[in-house]
């Protein structure tokens, strides 16, 4: 195998990807900063936060997964040229993105109470019942903005969302700044804060993508259209059938990391601040190979478009070793630093909390080991979906995924992750064991797939 075959997509993969990058580490950045801040309150707030977003992450799965799908329409009709499809995936994927986020903000408030039958620390679920009465709304512009997002990371226009994205996250730092530790006046109003800077944030990130792209009339003529919301039956038809499976994936996926959060609650409000502060460290990590998987389903969506289908492979493989790369290094990266990365998160100043503290970065940094071990698999998995959504194969690897994350990931984190077992150890070992599970199976579809169509 000649490397540089691969190697010399590189540049352009991450002249593509960088934008995407960003933007969806703004997206994790937010979550990350009512995590930093609000853990220096107490483990129990961070719990709090940490168990509310358990019902916020999972609603967010299932909408950025289901919006995921206009990428590769988009893209394979860019390369097409076929405007009048460009505008219909448009103005039907964005008021299907509008109905869905609806439909889950209404889903998250009527399941919200399910909490207390989770047997989750008491104090902890009191504090998260009104944290997800606030942060729920914010499914609907996150959702109208996803629309945005797709259709532009399709058109290989990535730069927009991630300008979005920085105005927001300055803007929920500053918030979450004065509302949680109430400055410049107003009350201190702790994890409420948290949510309301996140609510507010997310409708400026909305409202300032959908500004750009008016300006730069890449949707201006398709807003008068969606005003009398031009039906197109064959549309709806190829996005559902594109986003529903995405949706499960990223269900299935991030239903088992939000089990993970509920196994260790049941050990206590200090193991389940534990998980939160690797979960958020793992998930900043997981936004870059995030990222490339976006810039695999838009180039694999265009060469599908082509019909050069050697190429289609090529490229693919090249954004999968690059997410290798990356992943190498941030794998190197949390296993030297695993014994001061929960600093970031508490106040070991704070004499009140200081037992705690103490116990809590014990915990954190023992998990951190196999969170640097997973991110090769975790990093792998997520780009080859990406080319097969690009493909627009997404029924089989629904299948692979779920597998591996409900068949195999969760029975053993389930059965390790008992306190008299190997307590939350054995809950992330069960992460582990699933990701291994679907990147290798996903990787055998891409290969059979891309054989079969250059042998044809």
């Amino acid at each position: 195998m000649n490397l540089s075959n691969y190697t010399k997509e590189f540049s352009y993969n991450l002249k593509l990807s960088i934008p995407v990058i960003l933007g969806l580490v703004g997206h994790t950045l937010v979550g990350m900063i009512d995590n930093i801040m609000v853990g220096n309150l107490d483990p129990i707030n961070l719990a709090a936060v940490s168990l509310g977003n358990s019902y916020i992450f999972i609603a967010m799965s299932i909408g950025i997964g289901f919006s995921a799908a206009i990428t590769p329409i988009v893209a394979e009709a860019h390369s097409e040229g076929n405007q009048n499809k460009l505008k219909k995936s448009f103005i039907n994927g964005f008021i299907l993105c509008l109905i869905l986020g609806t439909v889950l903000y209404a889903l998250v408030l009527v399941l919200k109470n399910t909490l207390v039958y989770l047997d989750q620390p008491v104090e902890v679920v009191k504090l998260a019942l009104p944290y997800i009465d606030i942060v729920a709304i914010s499914l609907i512009p996150l959702l109208l903005f996803q629309a945005l997002k797709q259709y532009t990371d399709g058109l290989s226009r990535t730069i927009y969302p991630m300008y979005a994205t920085v105005v927001a996250n300055i803007i929920n730092v500053i918030i979450n700044y004065i509302l949680i530790f109430g400055m410049l006046g107003f009350p201190k109003l702790g994890i409420i804060g948290a949510a309301i800077g996140t609510l507010i944030s997310r409708i400026i990130m909305f409202a300032v993508l959908f500004y750009m792209l008016m300006d730069k009339k890449i949707i201006y003529n398709y807003m008068s259209d969606l005003k009398s919301f031009i039906y197109d039956k064959f549309m709806i038809k190829e996005i559902l059938s594109l986003g529903f499976p995405t949706s499960l994936q990223m269900f299935f996926e991030v239903g088992l990391f939000t089990t993970a959060i509920w196994l260790s609650g049941l050990l206590g409000e200090i193991p389940q601040s534990a998980n939160q502060i690797v979960l958020n460290i793992s998930s900043m990590t997981f936004m870059v190979a995030s990222g490339l998987s976006v810039s695999a389903a838009v180039r694999a969506g265009n060469q599908k478009g082509l019909k050069n289908y050697q190429e289609l492979k090529r490229i693919s493989l090249s954004i999968l070793l690059l997410g290798i790369y990356f992943a190498s290094f941030f794998a190197l990266g949390i296993y030297i630093l695993r014994d001061y990365l929960p600093y970031i998160y508490i106040d070991i100043n704070n004499q009140e909390n200081l037992i705690e503290n103490i116990e809590l970065v014990k915990i954190a940094s023992k998990l951190f080991i196999i969170v640097a071990i997973f991110q090769l698999f975790d990093s792998a998995q997520v780009i080859i979906l990406g080319t097969l959504r690009g493909m627009q194969d997404v029924k089989i690897p629904t299948v692979i995924v779920f597998i591996a994350y409900w068949i195999v990931g969760f029975p053993i984190s389930f059965i390790l992750g008992d306190e008299s077992s190997m307590a939350e150890t054995g809950i992330w070992i069960g992460l582990l064991c699933g990701l291994l599970f679907s990147s290798v199976f996903l990787y055998w579809r891409f290969l059979y797939l891309t054989n079969k169509m250059i042998n044809k």
